[in-house]
């Protein structure tokens, strides 16, 4: 069980909790690159100017300054655009990036990106000033095919799939939808609906009726409409006919339903029970232009979204010339915390090593290492012991750093190992002899 950080917000992991985190991360890089994407690194570093871009999150940015100035000389990191921060995301880092290094890019560009971020929220479960991020997008240079958000959605079931977590499901909706939908109820204000509606499960229904009504002007038909299209949750591409069912047309709206649809349907076919049509979803922040995703794990919905994004078109520009994107990210702390705290997975021991090579006496220190080389050099993870204690003093070491097998040499050049678990002790060459390959790696096993 992941232990309580004596600064609050600021997660840190003991060896055995590390080596499952690791495996997540490995687990979600396999999966992107099998699929193209290439890893990148943005600084951890920007200006609160290119930071606010994304709309209002200023009381989450962690502004810097140098501890040795004067704090009156001291620039406050939320008046100043062009004051440093660290970035609370990697999309916007990210449109950054494109935009900067768009000559040296071929697009349609593929990137996956693992880092860590910084928000300054009130910590709580599920919920970190420090954590790290694993993010995919595809971008392109003034267009970007469609194909591209049914490609991102699959690509993060792929990987959520390897993942050692409980079963989840991708709540997909489309902005185009949702933005055509109130236009077409006469509520033109659509940025405003979509913020009250993505505060629904959070405050419920009668809340935001009256906030639709009370800050929008929307009447009670238009209040009543707008929830009905959120309450549409279809596993399959019936959301359609749902939709039409309400009485509703506009242009935008048939166009996000189309492409919503084109999701749905690849969906069903090649991720089975993973993805539906939620119009809940509306992702509050401005732009996102298109597809959105949110996901929870089944049962665990109090957590919140583990992977979310969507379609952004204008996010990135230079000039004349955009870069629209879609992509989505998975944050990979809310994730660990959650695994290692319901114990759905845990490493079969604490530390990498498969092997403690014990000493005699002092002197055998030097053909101990010769020996840790032999192992290494055909990939088995081997320690040589610190002192030359007594035999059992060594095994127990071996055994309270979880390293299952102990290798001893005798006088005369001959070797034997230990399994210290069995108590079996056979003879062993160490440039032939290997572990067990269920031994030969440290093991992420789920519950």
């Amino acid at each position: 069980m992941a232990r309580t950080a004596s600064l609050s917000g600021f997660p840190e992991w003991l060896p055995q909790e590390r080596l499952v985190e690791l495996h997540v991360l490995d687990t979600l890089r396999r999966v992107f690159e099998l699929h193209g994407f290439s890893s990148i690194e943005t600084r951890a570093v920007e200006t609160v100017g290119q930071l606010l871009r994304k709309g209002e999150i200023d009381k989450e940015v962690y502004g810097l300054s140098r501890l040795q100035e004067d704090e009156e000389e001291s620039r406050a990191a939320k008046g100043d655009h062009h004051s440093l921060a660290l970035h609370f995301d990697l999309t916007v880092p990210f449109a950054r990036y494109v935009v900067e290094n768009a000559g040296y890019l071929s697009f349609p560009f593929r990137r996956y990106q693992i880092q860590k971020v910084w928000r300054g929220e009130r910590p709580q479960e599920g919920r970190a000033r420090e954590f790290t991020q694993a993010d995919i997008d595809v971008v392109g240079d003034g267009e970007l095919p469609f194909r591209y958000d049914v490609e991102i959605a699959l690509v993060i079931a792929e990987a959520l799939s390897a993942l050692p977590i409980p079963d989840f499901r991708l709540r997909v909706n489309n902005r185009k939808l949702a933005e055509g939908f109130y236009r077409g109820i006469g509520l033109d204000d659509t940025a405003g609906v979509l913020r009250s509606i993505d505060k629904l499960e959070k405050i419920g229904e009668e809340r935001v009726a009256e906030l639709l009504k009370s800050e929008l002007g929307a009447s009670d038909d238009q209040a009543r409409l707008a929830l009905s299209l959120a309450k549409i949750r279809t596993e399959d591409t019936s959301f359609v006919e749902q939709v039409r069912a309400l009485g509703v047309s506009h242009e935008l709206l048939e166009e996000g339903l189309s492409e919503l649809e084109q999701v749905i349907e690849a969906a069903v076919q090649r991720a089975p029970g993973k993805v539906l049509a939620d119009l809940s979803i509306a992702r509050g922040l401005d732009y996102y232009t298109g597809t959105v995703v949110e996901t929870v794990l089944v049962g665990h919905e109090q957590l919140g979204s583990i992977c979310s994004g969507g379609r952004y078109d204008a996010l990135a520009r230079k000039g004349n010339r955009t870069f629209p994107g879609v992509g989505l990210s998975i944050g990979v702390t809310r994730l660990v915390s959650r695994i290692l705290s319901q114990e759905f997975a845990t490493a079969s021991r604490s530390v990498p090593t498969a092997v403690l090579v014990a000493l005699n006496n002092d002197d055998s220190w030097a053909g101990a290492q010769d020996v840790a080389a032999q192992l290494r050099a055909r990939g088995i993870a081997t320690e040589v012991a610190a002192k030359a204690e007594k035999f059992g003093k060594q095994i127990k070491f071996a055994d309270r750093r979880g390293i299952p097998f102990v290798w001893f040499t005798d006088d005369d050049g001959k070797h034997q190992v230990k399994d210290i678990r069995s108590g079996e002790q056979t003879d062993a060459d160490p440039a032939s002899w290997s572990p067990p390959a269920e031994d030969l790696n440290v093991r992420i096993t789920t519950a």
